[in-house]
């Protein structure tokens, strides 16, 4: 493989310091070329590492442009990767009609850096602007910039993630930190705290917060001080507030840092006050040094500290949260060394060079496969999927991860597109591209350049809701077969449709499907009685069993944030409202199950938790229900992830379900469980996993639900067991969805 990076060259700070050690690590295992716009330290610091550098300068930037592009065709180079506005341009203008790839990373918030220019900013960053959307792929040096693209509409099929790398397999050496302050001539005694950071003095990097907070920190103690190492526009404007507020026997600037590890070995605390961030290297040079730090909760910093345990965050500008975390650190040294330790533990086995090459290889790797891949242009997708996404709800969030994470395990560059409720929070969670389920011409236009249509899981052919809903599934599904793409119903629910008009439209439309999955044997003779025959039907599992395997292996801490790590054996109960019925039929429910689990607290010592599947709809009901309880429980009042949700479930004694896919969460973590029905497809999953119903809601007794929950809660062992040898099979027909799906787009068979 070969790849040409272009950069402008002036780099400084972080920047300077992810391309050198990128260019280095990649170097050991490709061709690479360097093309930077000026002379100067980057370009020779870069030959100095034996990169092949060529420096393009002169005053007709049309002439250095051709010169860009000579360089790109002749020595026929696979990737063309830029850095910074101004090397995006070139990319952009040398690459034009040549059919090469290009790549760039998006070391910053491309709208924030030339806030310290207006003309600048009206200028180069705007054109930076335009040429962005031009370039084919983008690379975000934090989760936190990939969200900040997608929710500017970049498409995130062509977004990619890499963390900074530091090199950790050289000892960090250790200055004097008495040369240090012999060097600036500073008065500082030995048990003096050093609170620093070493940046450019710019906007952005809102150094002014440090200096308020020193404003705070020195009456309440004196024997911390501040050095601040680096230069900018922003300095002279620093020193004058730092006289201004009295503080220049606290506050120290120390000017250009050749070497910053001589200031950040020195200095006790290290932090950062950025406003915006993708992911500063001043963090990681903290860490090797094994220093406590607080920074602002920006970029993809979160993704490395977690506060209270390997360091502190704050919201950027917040002065007195600042300085109250610096004076806690500050009295204790123990805490400070503690962090700094934990720290360099996470930043050395998640932020190395080696990672950041391995991860910059395999994204190399898929741009080359999506130029190769048949049917993969920009723009044009293998499938659109729909269901009910975008409406908050746990149950479809997990069918929707479950659906992308198992059709791209047969094919990994699955073109898909999602149609959504809330498009934008659906691209930035699931990282693919969304558009309102609303907007028929845009619906329309993204068929014409699909393959395929699937609805993706759920109960969509029901008209228990409404007609509206059944008539707006049909509708798509009319739609798709009219442009002449293939539709599939992917481990679907099926009814009930009571309405006869609306059986003979679902019949007359469904029957020109190509294939159907169901999630049941419950909708399987649904679709029978419908007489729909044509398409190719087979019976699966719910998808969502699948994003379990993935949720196994993410430790949230859902329940040390709740405050239930310790709280006994946990109820878990999960509410809806029963659709469509009156105030006195949910109160007679309620105070059915309010009894029973206040009965299940006495009896076992359960502590019941009642937690939302759909947010905020559910919580009203959970906390009438606790309310009339005279035995303590918890209510989850926060919108939790499909992880976290999981998390809680799998921590469960029992649990007492009502909204499908706490159940089916429940039976793939070997969570005894009691189904209450709403819905025919809630008795038609405990069905289909042997599990027991305590019936209609509406009909609900309390003795039998009682007995019922006794008789779980006191088999729990023998059901988990159960439990635990239905669980592998689920999975593999519910990892069939996705195999039929594949199969469906590409026409050809896949392999077992």
């Amino acid at each position: 493989m070969r790849v040409v990076h272009i950069i402008g060259g002036g780099d400084v700070g972080g920047a300077k310091t992810h391309m050198l050690y990128l260019l280095r690590e990649l170097s050991r295992h490709m061709e690479v070329k360097l093309i930077s716009l000026r002379p100067g330290v980057f370009a020779d610091d870069a030959r100095a590492l034996g990169i092949d550098v060529t420096v393009v300068k002169s005053a007709n930037i049309f002439s250095d442009i051709r010169k860009v592009k000579k360089i790109i065709t002749e020595g026929n180079y696979d990737i063309v990767h830029s850095h910074g506005a101004k090397a995006n341009i070139f990319s952009l203008a040398a690459t034009r009609k040549t059919g090469i790839p290009t790549v760039t990373t998006v070391h910053s918030d491309y709208r924030l850096d030339y806030m310290h220019s207006l003309p600048k900013m009206l200028t180069i960053g705007l054109i930076n602007s335009i040429a962005l959307r031009y370039i084919e792929n983008h690379i975000g040096v934090s989760d936190n910039f990939r969200k900040m693209l997608i929710e500017r509409k970049f498409n995130p099929l062509d977004i990619y993630v890499l963390y900074n790398g530091m090199d950790f397999s050289r000892p960090a050496v250790q200055y004097s930190r008495k040369k240090l302050l012999e060097k600036y001539r500073l008065d500082i005694e030995d048990d003096e705290v050093l609170v620093g950071i070493a940046a450019r003095l710019y906007p952005v990097k809102n150094i002014e917060t440090i200096v308020r907070a020193a404003h705070l920190v020195k009456p309440a103690n004196k024997k911390i001080k501040f050095l601040i190492g680096g230069d900018g526009e922003d300095r002279k404007k620093l020193e004058a507030l730092t006289a201004e507020l009295g503080l220049k026997d606290t506050v120290f600037f120390l000017g250009w840092q050749d070497d910053p590890n001589e200031l950040m070995s020195s200095i006790d605390i290290s932090v950062l006050t950025s406003i915006s961030e993708s992911f500063a290297y001043s963090i990681l040079e903290g860490a090797r040094f094994k220093k406590a730090t607080i920074s602002t909760r920006v970029g993809g910093i979160p993704d490395l500290i977690e506060h209270g345990v390997n360091g502190c965050l704050f919201e950027p500008g917040d002065v007195e949260h600042f300085a109250w975390l610096i004076l806690e650190l500050a009295a204790d040294e123990e805490k400070r060394r503690e962090m700094g330790e934990r720290l360099y533990e996470k930043a050395y086995a998640k932020y190395s060079v080696e990672s950041m090459g391995r991860t910059q290889m395999d994204i190399y790797k898929s741009i080359l496969e999506k130029k190769t891949e048949p049917g993969t242009r920009r723009k044009h997708y293998d499938a659109i999927i729909s269901g009910y996404y975008g409406f908050r709800n746990i149950g479809d969030d997990a069918l929707l991860m479950s659906i992308l994470k198992d059709l791209k395990s047969f094919r990994p560059n699955m073109r898909l597109m999602v149609l959504s409720k809330t498009p934008v929070t659906t691209a930035t969670d699931f990282n693919v591209p969304s558009i309102d389920r609303a907007s028929i011409v845009r619906i329309y236009t993204a068929m014409r350049k699909s393959k395929a249509f699937i609805y993706g899981g759920g109960n969509l052919l029901q008209d228990n809701t409404s007609t509206r809903s059944l008539l707006f599934y049909l509708s798509m599904v009319w739609l798709a077969k009219r442009l002449g793409l293939k539709v599939m119903f992917y481990a679907n629910g099926i009814g009930p449709l009571t309405k006869s008009m609306n059986r003979l439209l679902t019949k007359k439309i469904i029957n020109k499907v190509d294939v159907i999955t169901l999630r049941e044997a419950l909708s399987f003779d649904e679709l029978k009685h419908l007489e729909i025959s044509k398409p190719r039907i087979l019976l699966t599992a719910d998808a969502a069993v699948t994003v379990t395997e993935e949720a196994e292996n993410v430790r949230t801490g859902i329940l040390e944030r709740l405050g239930l790590a310790n709280s006994g054996p946990l109820l878990g109960v999960s509410l809806r409202k029963y659709p469509g019925n009156e105030r006195v039929e949910h109160e007679k429910y309620e105070t059915v199950i309010a009894r029973a689990v206040d009965h299940m607290a006495e009896k076992h010592g359960a502590y019941p938790v009642f937690f939302p599947m759909q947010h905020p709809d559910d919580v009203p009901i959970l906390k009438n229900v606790a309310s009339m309880m005279k035995r303590k429980s918890y209510v989850v009042k926060d919108k939790l992830d499909v992880f976290e949700t999981y998390e809680l479930i799998s921590s469960m004694h029992m649990l007492l379900g009502m909204r499908l896919h706490a159940l089916i969460f429940s039976a793939v973590a070997t969570v005894p469980m009691v189904g209450l029905v709403y819905d025919p497809k809630i008795q038609g999953f405990l069905d289909y996993i042997g599990q027991p119903s305590a019936g209609d809601v509406r009909e609900l007794e309390y003795e039998a639900l009682l007995k019922l929950m006794d008789s779980v809660w006191e088999n729990n062992s023998e059901i988990r067991r159960q439990l635990s040898e239905s669980v592998p099979g689920l999975r593999e027909k519910a990892r069939e969805n996705a195999r039929v799906a594949v199969e469906l787009i590409s026409g050809a068979k896949l392999e077992e």
